[in-house]
């Protein structure tokens, strides 16, 4: 376990169940983003093994929950992870564009994306390995891809 993941860790919570109530936090989401993209250019995934909320909480929770079974090989075959990030961003544009530019709205785009996210990685978490998830981030493909440039 790592210092950053014990501080990262609060972050999820904060934007899942935080964000219901005040939507704003779901441009912590964006920001986040935007870090682990420039980040991605110097160290690859480091921000998944060291900075990110949900992995954190899959490393100190979910490990404990999980059935450690195999990750389905499908999980691992680059086609099917650019499928999940097209469909992911794809349904994030859309959700976006339904706001009609209300930053409140927006907000809550961002905390539902987070919240829905969280829900898989905890199922599939406990279905297989703990950090199944990783292995299909959306934002891990998108920093490997930029890391190989």
């Amino acid at each position: 376990m790592k210092k950053t993941q014990l501080i990262m860790v609060w972050l999820l919570p904060l934007i899942v169940i935080g964000g219901l109530f005040y939507p704003f936090l779901g441009y912590l989401v964006i920001a986040m983003m935007a870090v682990l993209l420039v980040l991605s250019f110097f160290k690859g995934r480091y921000w998944c093994w060291n900075l990110c909320p949900r992995g954190a909480f899959l490393d100190l929770v979910m490990s404990k929950a999980s059935a450690n079974r195999p990750v389905p090989k499908l999980f691992t075959q680059q086609w099917f992870r650019w499928l999940v990030l097209i469909l992911m961003m794809a349904f994030l544009a859309v959700r976006i564009i339904q706001t009609g530019g209300s930053p409140l709205a927006v907000g809550m785009v961002f905390v539902a994306m987070c919240g829905l996210t969280t829900i898989i990685a905890i199922v599939l978490g406990a279905a297989t390995k703990h950090r199944s998830w990783c292995v299909i981030c959306p934002m891990g493909t998108l920093q490997e891809k930029i890391h190989r440039r």
